[in-house]
This record gives C-alpha cells, structure tokens and sequence, in this order.
C-alpha cells in the first residue's frame, strides 16, 4: 500500500526513508546525474539517479508518463525550486522498480496544453492527469463531502432513487431504454427525480436529499452536456421562505468556504419574475452591473417620429439602456454588431443616442429638443453616455434589450470578476403563451401550485403566479424548484389547460396520482447544480472542465466509443429493427 503522497515532503523531512510511486513527468540527463520529476496526485518531488548506481541504465531509459516504484532518502537539494512545495528537497535514490512503461503520448501532460478538446477527451485517463484537471476533480470531492454533510446536518436524508423510469411529458426529450422481456416498451433515463422525491413525501420521510444524476437530450453547450447532477432536495410541511433559506444556506456557505470571491450577503436579494424582467429583461439576472432597463414610452407619447408613434399605438413599449461614459467607446461599427443579436430574435435594429454638448445618434435628428429634454432628466444622463433604445411589443424588447445588456456588459468587462452576486427570482407566471404553436404551456413546473388555489384558475390565464424560484448567480441559472400542487383537481386542471386531458395525465404520472389518494403532505423542494457551482468556484465557461468524463460538444463520448451500434443479436432480442 501507498504511504506516502509526493508533493507533501518539506525541509523537515531530511532523513526520512520513503517508498514512493508515480509517473515520470519529466527526465533530466545533467552530467551524468539523472533528474526525475516524479508525480502523483498531490504534486512532483525531485529524484535523483547516480551513474555508479545499478539501476542507472534502466532509469536512463524511462519514457515519460510511465509508472515507477522509488526508495530512497529524503535530502536537501543544493539547487532549490520556489515554485513547487518540495523545492527544498529531493530522493536520493537506494531502489528504483520500472512497474509499467508508457507509449508515445498523443499530447504532453502540461496545465497550457495546446491539444485540442477532442483529443483530450477521448484520452481523458490522460487529461485527468493535468493539474488542472486533477484540481477540479478533488474540489468536486471536497464540495459534495461538504454538501452532504450540510444535508445530513439540516436532518435531510439520503435516498437514491432509480435511473430506469417511465418516460414523462417534463419539457426536454428523454433518453429511452428498450425492454427485452417487454419489446415494444422503454424505460426512461430520469431527466431529474421530480416524482420520486414527491413520492418520498408521500411516504413520510419528510426532508429528502441525493446528489442525483439528470439525463436531457438535448444539444450540448457550455454549461449544458446530457448528464449533469445536482443536489436534489425535498422538504414536507413548508412554505417557500422554508425551501428557500435551506437553499440560502447551502449556497451561501458552499461558496464563502471553496472560493475566494466575495460572496453576496444573506438574505440574497429577490425579484419577482416580472421585476427581473422589467429591469433586467431575464429571469438570471446578471447584479455586477447596473444598466437597468427603463421605460421611456410616455416621454414619446406625442412623438412625430413614425417608427416609435406606430409602435405606441399598437399598445408596444418602448425601453432603453444607459451605458455610462461610453459614448466614445462604441463607434458605428460596434454599434452596428450590437443588431446581430436583434437579427437573431427577429427584432428591429437598435436606436442610439449618443450625448455630449451635441447629441448624435442614428435617431439623433428625428426626435425633439423636448423629448431630449426628457431623456436627459429621465435617465440622468451625463456627457459621454450612450443610450440603447428598442421598441416593439414587450414579449421581444424586454429579453431582446436584456441580452444586449448583457453584451454590451461584456465588451466593456464592466462584470466585477471577484464576486459572486445571487439572488432569488420567484413568483413565475404558470403559464406562458406559445405563439409559434398558438398554444398555453407551463412557463416552468407542471407540479408547482398556484397562487391561490383553486381559485387561481377564476381568472385570466396570463395572471396566473406559481410558488416557483430559481436561485441565481452572475447571471447564470444555479437552481430551480418549486412549492408543488398536492391538489389532484388542480394538478390536472394546470395540464389540462396545456393539452393534456386528465386520463392522458393520469396514465402518464400514475404513480402521483394514485398516491396523492392516501394522505400527501403539502412539499417543496429544489435542485441546486452541482456542476454549475463548481464552474463558478473555478471560473470554468465550460461545464465539461469539472465533470471526469463528459461527452464532447457534439454529443459523442470519444473515449468508450458512444453512442455505437448494437450487434444484429441485441436487437433481436430487444424486438428493435433499424430504419436507414
């Protein structure tokens, strides 16, 4: 058995007789001498190999990365290294045991490696022994200790629940798994433990947790593979304040422990769905910047300019943002970069307004000295400031002004970099309208309550709240949940309303609704993402740098081989033919 760790051995250590393993990180021939920089997981010490010893020729003949036993004795180095913690020391070496050799590797084992994702990814074995990579890999393990052991503190109790399931209507598509002793049906990959854990309340346990695995098939991005996990949580008898100070608590000192950013106070500041909208034009808002939107749509009530007069009378909004001191940062070229994003949601062009002593702009000429007047008081504006304004419905300029926000925030840094800043976004509409399906949908939780019960169903669908919250930070979606509807009536009523009958739902979710029949307790719960946290922590865009083996971006698993075809017997037996 390994005793000791490489990279843990100091200036104290002079004298002490070690057995160390590792692989060769790199190999020094300096007259005569032979230098070995020997690496496990906790960092490289220095070896060193004499030309009179008997093992000389075999050390000489060490390819990197291979594996190698050393005994030896702990001595201090003449030349020393500052930048490593064993710089001070090194082995002199008594025994030295070649255990495995390496083949020429496909790219060298350095944190700046140049080889290409794909590359390092269908040798993953290999990329996980960057530092890097290795660092991000033993944080996970330090946050989930933490974690669960905050969980069990807080009298939540582990349960896992199945990864075969049936499949539900639960927004994303599912990954499905053929049954052999049942051919034509499938089995389902959970795309997160939804009704389990509401089933766990039924049963009684009360307060639930797993650090649970959520299969969606969906195209791969950044921060989004087809498998991801996240702290699934559940909590009988309580109200959203309940669930939403345990999420307070996990984030909060999840985040002051394992970085070093500064970390926004509790209690995290709220925003309703349409406030975060209203200001912000997303439900993630990003708070390390202001340029909140505002609108300006009175101060052109009487205007003459004929784009903004008919958006007015056809009950549109109009909105702008405030870049501060920037007006001489954005040429028109810039500018004009910015309407890539108003392609992209078929929206019309942005308007700008550029004030100094003269105001410029591409509305510059079209619009009064008065309504000049009043932007200037509106929105406070100072010489150098730009001014980003959109009209239109408000469906497409809110989101549509925020993601230029969010642009415009990047191009110029203006995102405070050493601080993580949450907040909680709740009370969401139940429902939203499809327009492109001319349809009612769920705008989030198909088993969130209402407000108001039964009630809620009285009036206009559009105004229609559900007790549903999303944690946020930096901009980014860190977790979702919900107060969940233990009300039969009402649970089919919500699905009803998107298209689906009550047999139809029925059959789908038979489990909650034979089981809600025998005493449901009222619940809520949430599900922080793990991985997104730990992308935070390490200020990692990409999801796939803290997860061991993810897929690549397209979606393949380069490494095993997936998806791959099934031999002419699998299929058979699982009653499945091809089609080309």
């Amino acid at each position: 058995m390994k005793k000791f760790n490489n990279g843990e051995f100091n200036i104290k250590n002079v004298g002490d007789e070690v057995e160390l393993f590792g692989w060769v990180q790199k190999k020094r021939n300096l007259g005569g001498l032979i230098f070995i920089d020997l690496r496990d997981k906790s960092g490289i010490i220095q070896i060193v190999v004499r030309p009179e010893q008997e093992f000389y020729d075999l050390a000489s003949s060490f390819k990197n990365e291979s594996v190698i036993r050393v005994v030896g004795k702990i001595v201090e180095r003449e030349s020393k290294n500052k930048n490593i913690p064993t710089g001070e020391v090194e082995v002199s070496v008594s025994e030295l045991e070649l255990l495995t050799t390496s083949e020429d590797i496909p790219f060298e084992i350095v944190d700046d490696t140049k080889a290409l994702e794909d590359t390092r990814l269908k040798y993953r074995y290999l990329d996980l022994r960057r530092n890097k990579l290795k660092n991000n890999m033993l944080l996970r393990n330090e946050v989930l200790h933490f974690i669960r052991n905050k969980m069990y503190d807080m009298g939540f109790i582990e349960v896992q629940t199945p990864i075969l399931t049936a499949s539900s209507p639960e927004g994303a598509r599912d990954f499905v798994v053929p049954s052999r002793n049942f051919k034509g049906k499938f089995y389902a990959l959970p795309q997160a433990p939804q009704i389990y854990k509401e089933l766990l309340m039924v049963g009684g346990l009360e307060k639930y947790f797993q650090i649970a695995p959520c299969f969606r098939d969906e195209d791969p991005r950044a921060d989004r593979t087809l498998e991801f996990y996240q702290l699934d949580l559940e909590m009988s008898f309580c109200e959203e304040d309940d669930v939403l100070d345990v999420g307070e608590e996990v984030f909060y000192d999840v985040f002051t422990k394992f970085s070093d950013k500064k970390v926004s106070p509790r209690p995290f500041r709220r925003f309703s769905f349409r406030e975060a909208m209203d200001k912000y034009g997303t439900d993630k808002p990003d708070l390390r910047y202001e340029m909140l939107l505002t609108d300006i749509t009175d101060i052109f009530k009487d205007t003459e300019f004929s784009l903004f007069k008919n958006v007015i009378d056809e009950k549109g909004i109009i909105n702008a943002i405030v870049v501060e001191n920037a007006a001489d940062k954005y040429s028109r070229k810039q500018l004009d970069a910015l309407n890539e994003i108003t392609k992209q949601r078929k929206a019309p062009s942005i308007a700008y307004l550029k004030f100094n002593e003269e105001v410029t702009g591409s509305i510059a000429k079209v619009v009064s000295e008065k309504e000049i007047a009043a932007l200037k008081k509106e929105l406070k504006l100072k010489n150098n400031d730009l001014v980003l304004i959109l009209a239109g419905n408000k469906k497409m300029v809110k989101p549509t002004l925020g993601a230029i926000r969010v642009k415009v925030a990047a191009d110029l840094d203006l995102a405070d970099k050493d601080r993580l800043e949450l907040c909680i976004v709740n009370d969401f509409p139940m429902f939203e309208y499809d327009d492109q399906n001319q349809k009612w949908d769920f705008c989030h939780n198909p088993f969130s309550m209402p407000h108001g019960g039964a009630k809620a169903y009285e009036g206009n669908l559009e105004d229609i709240l559900a007790y549903q919250y999303d944690f946020v930070c930096n901009g980014n979606e860190m977790a979702s949940g919900a107060i969940r509807n233990h009300d039969l009536d009402l649970l089919a009523k919500g699905f009803e309303i998107v298209g689906y009958d009550r047999e139809h739902v029925e059959k789908k979710f038979r489990s909650i609704f034979t089981a809600f029949k025998y005493g449901c307790p009222p619940h809520g719960g949430m599900a922080p993402g793990i991985d997104r946290i730990l992308m935070l922590i390490k200020d990692e865009p990409n999801l796939r740098e803290v997860q061991a083996f993810p897929p690549s971006a397209s979606g393949q698993d380069l490494m095993m081989g997936a998806p791959s075809e099934l031999e002419p017997i699998q299929l058979e037996e699982l009653g499945i033919s091809i089609k080309e």
